[in-house]
């Protein structure tokens, strides 16, 4: 339960961010909501992992929608991918990857600074 709240989290913040920050805000937002939550590595990279592809994938066919997916065709066609959804399909996992990877750091962080 915990988990899924931490990826719900990390998706909504992420999503306001992208609406006023850079696209990079998204890795920030995985970053300090894993921090303050206090998830272990793994559970970190899980819930930034998800928390920002969904985010991504939300944002990306939203906009790849309102313009008829135009340019996530050319986009494909520039990167020689066979068909535009896959253009997507990647970008939605490079973007889940940076979210996964902040969220880790985040988390490993927390933990080197933690004595049990």
């Amino acid at each position: 339960m915990k988990m899924m709240l931490n990826i719900l989290a990390i998706a909504v913040l992420a999503f306001v961010a992208s609406s006023m920050l850079p696209w990079w805000s998204v890795a920030a937002v995985s970053f300090v909501v894993t921090l303050l939550a206090g998830l272990r590595p793994a559970q970190g990279f899980v819930a930034g992992f998800f928390g920002t592809g969904l985010c991504w994938l939300t944002v990306a066919f939203v906009r790849d929608m309102a313009n008829n997916h135009i340019l996530s065709t050319r986009m494909a066609a520039i990167f020689h991918l066979p068909y535009a959804p896959l253009f997507l399909i990647v970008s939605v996992f490079i973007g889940a990857l940076i979210g996964g990877l902040f969220a880790w750091s985040a988390a490993l962080i927390k933990s080197s600074f933690v004595t049990s």
